[in-house]
Parts: C-alpha cells; sequence; structure tokens
C-alpha cells in the first residue's frame, strides 16, 4: 500500500544553502587589510632597526663599529655602561631628569585635572573660551613662545633651577592634558557629585575622593603620554638650562656627541643612548595596556 508524504514535511525541508559570491566589496577590503598590514611591518621595521642597532653597538668597541657596524659584536664590552655612567656623567644627566620629568608630569595631572574638572562641570562666562584657549595651544608652535618664555623665567629667577623646568613643562603639557580630560570628565555619572554634595562633602572632596579615582585610566594614559614628551623634550631644556652640571639627558647626550667626536668614545655615546631608552620603553611596556584602556574608557561610559 502506497504511503502519501505529507505536504507540509515537504514544504517545511529547509532549501540547501548557496555560498554567496565574493563581491568587490570583501576583495577590496582584504586588499587594504593586506597593504595595511604590510605598510605597519615597514614601518616597524623602519623604527625597530636603528634601535637595534644602536643597542649592539653600545656593546661593541670603537674599532668594530667602524670595520663590522652590521654584525654582532665579537666581544661583549659591558665596561661601555659603567664608563658611560661615571666618566660621561650619563648618570648624572639620568638623575636631572628624572627629577624634572616627574615633577614636571605630576604637576601637569594635578593642575590640568582640576582645571578640566571645572570646564566639565561649571558652566560660567567665559568657560567656552577658556576651554578653546588651552585647545588652542596645542596647535600652537612652542619654538615662537622661546624669547617671552626665557625672560619670564629670568625675572622669577628660576633659570638653571629644577624648579623652573618643572614649571615649564607642566604648563606646556596642560593644553592637550586639559583637552583630553574635559571629555573624560564629561562622562563621568553627575549623580555621585550631588550625592557627594548632599552628604557634605565638599568640590575638593569630590574631586579627589570620587572624581580622580574614576579618572584614573585617563590620568595613566596621560602620565605616560607626557612622561614620554618630557623626557625625550631637548630645546626648553637648551634654552632655559645652560648650567652643566643641571643637564638633562637630552642635553648630556647632544654634548656627548660633540665632545666624544673629538675622543673617538663612540661605543660609550651608544651606552649612554642605550641607557638614556631604558626608562622610555620600561614605562611603555609596564603600562601599555593601561593607555588603550584610558584612550576608550571615556567613550564606552
Amino acid at each position: 500500500m502506497a504511503t502519501l508524504m505529507d505536504p507540509a514535511r515537504i514544504d517545511a525541508a529547509p532549501a540547501p544553502a548557496v555560498p554567496d559570491p565574493p563581491t568587490g566589496r570583501t576583495v577590496g577590503s582584504r586588499v587594504l587589510g593586506g597593504t595595511s598590514q604590510g605598510f605597519v611591518l615597514v614601518w616597524g621595521a623602519m623604527v625597530l632597526f636603528p634601535l637595534l642597532w644602536a643597542v649592539l653597538s653600545s656593546f661593541k668597541s670603537d674599532a668594530d663599529i667602524f670595520k663590522s657596524p652590521w654584525s654582532l659584536p665579537s666581544v661583549w664590552h659591558w665596561d661601555n655602561f659603567s664608563r658611560a655612567w661615571s666618566e660621561s656623567h650619563i648618570g648624572t644627566y639620568f638623575f636631572n631628569s628624572v627629577i624634572v620629568v616627574c615633577g614636571g608630569v605630576l604637576l601637569t595631572l594635578l593642575l590640568s585635572s582640576a582645571v578640566a574638572y571645572v570646564l566639565a562641570r561649571f558652566e560660567f562666562p567665559g568657560s567656552r573660551v577658556l576651554y578653546y584657549v588651552f585647545v588652542g595651544g596645542m596647535v600652537f608652535p612652542g619654538f615662537m613662545a622661546l624669547v617671552p618664555l626665557f625672560f619670564v623665567v629670568q625675572n622669577l629667577g628660576l633659570l638653571n633651577t629644577y624648579l623652573g623646568l618643572i614649571l615649564v613643562y607642566a604648563t606646556h603639557g596642560m593644553s592637550f592634558s586639559v583637552f583630553f580630560l574635559t571629555a573624560f570628565f564629561r562622562t563621568q555619572s553627575k549623580e555621585l557629585a550631588e550625592a557627594a554634595l548632599v552628604d557634605g562633602c565638599s568640590q575638593w572632596g569630590v574631586l579627589f575622593r570620587i572624581m580622580l579615582p574614576l579618572a584614573r585610566p585617563g590620568l595613566v594614559s596621560i602620565g605616560i603620554f607626557q612622561f614620554l614628551g618630557m623626557w625625550n623634550e631637548y630645546l626648553l631644556p637648551l634654552v632655559l638650562n645652560t648650567d652643566e652640571s643641571r643637564y638633562l639627558v637630552t642635553q648630556g647626550l647632544a654634548n656627548i656627541a660633540v665632545t666624544q667626536g673629538y675622543h673617538s668614545d663612540f661605543s660609550g655615546l651608544f651606552a649612554g643612548l642605550t641607557i638614556s631608552i631604558l626608562p622610555v620603553l620600561a614605562v611603555y611596556l609596564a603600562f601599555h595596556r593601561q593607555i588603550s584602556t584610558g584612550m576608550t574608557a571615556g567613550a564606552l561610559k
């Protein structure tokens, strides 16, 4: 006896999946992605190769640097670092930079966070103008202010002092810090600040007890950017710091590059360069995750 199939079951049977033909958009995306990756690899090689060459040269003798500049050291001269640290005074320049840069970063974070909190939370006459003044400061070429800045620091009696450089570094880095932190504070919850004020907390208490802990990812990102910029700064200390005993690392390396050209101690010069690179690499490797977190935290809230 023949059995009849249910028409409903026939209609319910799934149709075989037909793969979509590749579109020009997908091919174009792959080509663009491959081109971008290739560009990144080439750019990374261009940055990494000189760095590795300088580090390897710091372990060579002067003769090996000129005879075989592209090969590994035949003998690893670790004494180059001790000679650069003591005889070339890299140790003195290093600690001078640590004092100035750490002081400048801390003062920048303190002042810019207070200014950014006020601009983000309060509306008052001229607040928008003040905000755009800080924004405009990011595009103002700093070298055009060197002459008036020199006389201002001189009249304050702060030439060739740590305090003078710290104050200049802090003011120099406030434009970007205020711009970044203002946008960050605007994303924070206003209810927390209002609840703290109702409980009797002052505005300073709200800032230091509530807002700054919430803004820690942004503060870490700003601190890293400011540290890298201040550590590599050369023009400002060149103009405002002429006392050789208070030279920063960038000034010391430039001075060594000139003087060692006559003494032919290029191995010591590369060793000093490697020593100056180590803090930058250490800070980046320790906080590179916080950079991306801080840059996206404000947008995700």
